[in-house]
C-alpha cells in the first residue's frame, strides 16, 4: 500500500516523524489541505493524527498502486487549531 525507500524514509526522519506515523495518518481519514502539481507529479497535502493523536501534514503521491510520502512533520500550532476545529477535538496537540 505504501511506498518507501531509503531516501523518503531518511526525509521523514529529518523531522522527526517514523514512516509508521505517517502512515497511520494517511489510514486514520486525514483532512485534505491542499493539491499541488509538482513537475507533473500530484501530490496531496494532509493533515491528520497518529494512534499516539501526534497531529501531522503529510505530503503524499501515488506511485503506480502505492501511496509515497514526498514528507511529513509536526503540523505547527495554527495548523493543529484548524485540525481540532475540524475534526471535533480539543486544540491540543
Amino acid at each position: 500500500m505504501f511506498d518507501w525507500d531509503d531516501a523518503n524514509r531518511k526525509h521523514v526522519a529529518d523531522h522527526g516523524v517514523e514512516p509508521s506515523e505517517a502512515e497511520e495518518v494517511i489510514i486514520n481519514d486525514p483532512l485534505d489541505l491542499e493539491l499541488q502539481l509538482i513537475n507533473g507529479e500530484e501530490r496531496v497535502l494532509q493533515i491528520g493524527n497518529t494512534n499516539d493523536l501526534r497531529i501531522l501534514v503529510v505530503v503524499t503521491t501515488w506511485r503506480g498502486k502505492k501511496i509515497r510520502v514526498v514528507t511529513a512533520f509536526p503540523a505547527p500550532p495554527q495548523l493543529c487549531r484548524f485540525y481540532a476545529a475540524n475534526k471535533g477535538l480539543s486544540d491540543e496537540g
